[in-house]
């Protein structure tokens, strides 16, 4: 197998371990497991509870203290969940919304990382970061 084959073969094994993955972030599989609930919404909808808990215990701080690495994994485990919904759930109308959610609070934890170290946009971040969380578990709870 030359560079090129070995390159596709890597890429490939990554993008097949992304998402519903605990390969980069295993302390999210510990938050999932605390978070188990009857269903996969019920699990999300527990997940976003403990992020925006975590979240709010989170602001002052700086950098990544373990608040703030608990949150990161935290947020892992909510993305590694969104394909744990019931399939017969995610040909709602819901579900798809709740992937728009999803993608957002990625985009806001983007921000939020490259502003953990800087106050008051650390905290302003974290307010988005928790209002999202709010409007997704509002979403997720449509889909029970």
């Amino acid at each position: 197998m030359g560079w090129n084959g070995r390159f596709v073969f890597i890429a490939l094994l990554l993008l097949s371990t992304s998402g519903c993955s605990y390969l980069f972030y295993p302390h999210a599989k510990e938050f999932t497991a605390k978070a188990k609930g009857a269903t996969g919404v019920e699990t999300l909808i527990n997940l976003t509870s403990m992020a925006e808990a975590t979240a709010q215990k989170a602001k002052g701080g700086k950098g990544v203290d373990q608040v703030f690495d608990d949150l990161h994994n935290q947020f892992h485990a909510i993305d590694n969940n969104i394909c744990s919904v019931e399939k017969s759930l995610r040909e709602q109308p819901s579900y798809a919304l709740t992937v728009t959610h999803n993608k957002e609070l990625g985009t806001i934890f983007k921000r939020l990382w490259k502003f953990k170290d800087d106050q008051p946009q650390r905290d302003q971040h974290l307010d988005l970061f928790v209002s999202e969380l709010q409007e997704m578990r509002q979403t997720l709870q449509t889909l029970r």
